[in-house]
């Protein structure tokens, strides 16, 4: 092997590398937790968090749930933290592959907040900052449709969904429970 060549195969092997590890940092970067659930529900309420309660995921209301979510619910109920006509939401949704934790505040059966508390896909974490959170803010529910189109975020369509889909779920729920 001349000179050269092993020059040319080590600036190669350098870039290559370089290009491998800045790919690990760019995809482990997008992931985290940025609010726990403990700390959304202490904001949420002012330190003076409600009990918790459970809607039971069974008959027309899991029905309901699933045509929402376009999908089955895996799990047996919801919880969900109510003081008045307030009530908190922490729920998951399948991003491209993994779950993202969401946190919804629904206030006269309106968005009044959503937040991204857990983000674990590596791509379309965009959608936890306000920029994009904030034209949720009123939304409400007509036909388990928002009476609002909501804008996507080139590279998050999946995360954008998995949002919407989520706060469609929580106004349902939130309708259903206030009741």
């Amino acid at each position: 092997m001349t000179i050269l060549n092993r020059e040319i195969l080590h600036i190669v092997s350098k870039n290559l590398l370089s290009g491998i590890l800045f790919l690990i940092a760019f995809s482990i970067s997008a992931r985290g937790v940025y609010q726990t659930e403990q700390d959304f529900l202490a904001e949420t309420f002012s330190n003076n968090v409600p009990k918790s309660q459970v809607i039971w995921m069974k008959g027309d209301v899991r029905q309901s749930v699933d045509d929402i979510l376009g999908h089955s619910y895996v799990g047996l109920r919801i919880r969900y933290w109510r003081n008045e006509q307030r009530s908190a939401w922490v729920l998951e949704e399948i991003g491209k592959t993994e779950p993202i934790t969401f946190g919804v505040v629904i206030s006269n059966n309106k968005i009044e907040k959503v937040k991204v508390l857990e983000f674990r896909e590596s791509r379309g974490s965009e959608i936890r900052y306000p920029a994009f959170t904030q034209q949720f803010n009123e939304a409400q529910l007509t036909n388990n449709q928002l009476d609002r189109h909501i804008d996507g975020i080139s590279g998050a369509t999946l995360s954008v969904e998995a949002m919407t889909v989520v706060v469609k779920l929580a106004l349902y729920l939130d309708k259903l429970t206030s009741q």
